[in-house]
């Protein structure tokens, strides 16, 4: 699964607000007793797809699932909207490491399932 980490300090809603502006969305709200097995519904969801992927943010407690309304360039739009440099993201095929990174603190937001 290709997973695309933002490390750059970006606005949690402008950041979803701009993706649901291509897709619709799905959530899977957690807390401390239940983010596992929310996290095995939202893998579940997307795995085996290529049309679906995920948003996990920092200090969110929630795994977004969007389905594109259209083809669009996830990546091509957020670099655009958010002025991203090659500094400010990377890709990763770990997706448990582009989840704990953003537990650990150490990225902003993660795409999931990204094409």
């Amino acid at each position: 699964m290709n997973n695309f980490i933002i490390t750059k300090w970006i606005e949690p809603y402008r950041l979803l607000e701009t993706v649901k502006e291509y897709c619709e969305l799905t959530d899977y709200t957690f807390d401390g007793l239940n983010k596992t097995a929310q996290k095995t519904k939202m893998l579940s969801d997307i795995e085996n797809t290529h049309h679906k992927f995920a948003l996990y943010m920092k200090n969110v407690n929630k795994f977004y699932v969007f389905t594109p309304k259209n083809e669009f360039n996830l990546i091509e739009r957020l670099i655009e909207v958010f002025g991203f440099t090659t500094d400010d993201y990377i890709y990763s095929n770990d997706t448990e490491e582009a989840i704990g990174m953003i537990d650990m603190g150490k990225a902003e937001a993660s795409f999931l399932n990204i094409n």
